[in-house]
């Protein structure tokens, strides 16, 4: 719970944690699948570290990616920690308990902090060791660190203890960073100074966040924050397991199912094929716009583009860095604050969480851009091209288009409703094309509902997620973790 806060919602974990949650859903299904990625790791470690220990409950049947990835952070972590005379597994899991009087002191309310992790010990009980399971190394928030060191120090308490570390290991390479090396009077400092106050303002916090976290969140039902959408994607059937769906969702699983199944469990992807040449270009237009557009006061974008324009974090090669400032030098002829209002609401790259209650999905959608003209919402998508072929289709070229339509015409944004528009900007090296949506015109409306109902339709039915091998095995970010991925055969050599 305090991780990154981009997956969390502050009401949610302190309902959670202070064990108050709605009664069960009657309709809750169940997913064929196991759908917890690292699950299995951890069943695994448990038999090789406690072959005569209690097994865990039978899981459900694993995908294939999930059992490739399973065996990989297996092995990763062997190697990371080969076997240690001098630690061996705790006893029983690592609980930090606390109790405290409530009313007149007749009654006591006991709080519980775990941490979700590899517990070691010395025979001894001197040293401990706390190992975090990731699937990538990431900085950790001082909480983070403060309430895994009290954990390992204070949890299952052992007058013997003197000292702690917490280590943090990648499933998917094998690295491990510190996260905390002292002694228990150094761990327990560490925790009053930053995880004390930040358990409290967990406690406290009633600030809801709709998101990612509201797919698998039981408060989800009666959540004040989370818009009602009943009906969106067009499909009445609340038969199957509560899952979320947005256009990436759809664009993976018509790709092939199995692709969209591992992206939605984030299983580590391939950055050679994630971060090629021309999407880093993409993403590092889109972040150039988002500062521009984010700038006060506020300014229209200029065609006067710096040489040095890439933002940070993405290593362009020339042509692609020159190309890049020739679409910017296009958007500046249709940046929407040439007409927007100085006063009118913007929005950059807001994450809405809709729920489709007739489905029983919770709908997920990333504008570009939302700005208002007047008292009515635009809603802007901005795509980058190294080709100046025209698209047809753009509501099934970019069912983005299609969902933003149905938001629109829905009137599920705040404010009048019957007014807006979705556009559609087009950025190639030869200059730039703006499409207009109207979401209110009736032959918009049916084909916006069509393109989703055949992006939805198939997903929503699926229950195994099977791999389609084809020739775009190549291109495909998570085919290491994939059996049935169809490798492409060398090209034969020829005489020089």
């Amino acid at each position: 719970m305090f991780g990154p806060e981009r997956y969390r919602c502050p009401a949610a974990d302190a309902l959670k944690a202070r064990g108050l949650r709605p009664r069960e859903r009657a309709d809750w299904k169940p997913e064929v699948l196991e759908p917890f990625l690292n699950g299995p790791f951890m069943a695994a470690a448990d038999r090789l570290e406690r072959p005569a220990g209690k097994p865990r409950a039978r899981q459900r049947p694993l995908h294939d990616g999930v059992r490739q990835w399973t065996r990989h952070a297996l092995r990763m972590y062997r190697e990371a920690f080969p076997p240690h005379p001098d630690l061996r597994p705790a006893a029983r899991p690592w609980v930090y308990r606390h109790r405290r009087p409530i009313g007149d002191g007749s009654n006591t309310v006991e709080y519980r902090i775990t941490a979700w992790g590899r517990c070691f010990e010395s025979p001894n009980g001197w040293q401990r060791e706390l190992r975090l399971p990731v699937n990538r190394l990431r900085a950790r928030t001082a909480a983070e660190r403060a309430v895994a060191a009290l954990i390992a120090a204070e949890a299952n308490p052992d007058p013997r203890l003197e000292r702690v570390r917490v280590v943090q290991f990648a499933l998917l390479d094998g690295r491990t960073d510190p996260v905390f090396d002292g002694t228990r009077d150094e761990a327990l400092a560490v925790y009053r100074a930053d995880g004390s106050p930040a358990v409290r303002a967990l406690l406290d916090n009633r600030e809801y966040r709709p998101g990612t976290a509201c797919a698998s969140c039981a408060v989800a039902p009666v959540c004040p924050a989370l818009p009602r959408a009943a009906g969106l994607l067009g499909i009445a059937d609340r038969s199957r397991p509560r899952r979320s769906w947005s256009s990436t969702t759809g664009r993976a699983h018509r790709s092939c199912p199995a692709r969209g199944y591992l992206r939605g469990l984030r299983l580590p992807v391939d950055d050679g094929v994630e971060r090629g040449a021309a999407v880093e270009r993409g993403r590092a237009v889109h972040a150039f716009l988002a500062e521009q557009h984010s700038r006060r006061p506020r300014t229209p974008c200029s065609p006067e583009i710096p040489a040095d324009w890439v933002p940070e974090g993405y290593p362009l090669p020339d042509e692609e860095r020159l190309l890049g400032a020739k679409l910017l030098r296009h958007h500046a002829e249709v940046c929407p604050l040439r007409t927007a209002e100085p006063q009118s609401e913007i929005q950059i790259e807001p994450g809405l969480a809709l729920d489709d209650s007739d489905a029983d999905l919770l709908v997920l959608a990333e504008p570009d851009l939302l700005y208002q003209d007047g008292d009515a919402w635009v809603w802007r998508e901005t795509k980058t091209s190294g080709s100046n072929r025209r698209s047809g289709d753009v509501l099934t070229t970019y069912p983005q288009l299609a969902l933003a339509v149905r938001i629109l015409s829905g009137g599920v944004l705040p404010g009048p409703r019957g007014r807006g528009r979705v556009e559609l900007e087009l950025l190639r090296p030869e200059g730039v094309d703006l499409r207009i949506l109207d979401p209110f015109a009736p032959a918009t409306q049916a084909a916006a509902e069509a393109a989703l109902r055949e992006q939805v339709s198939g997903w929503h039915s699926e229950t195994l997620f099977e791999a389609t091998p084809s020739r775009d095995c190549a291109a495909c970010e998570v085919a290491r973790w994939c059996s049935r991925r169809q490798v492409q055969p060398a090209e034969p050599e020829t005489e020089p």
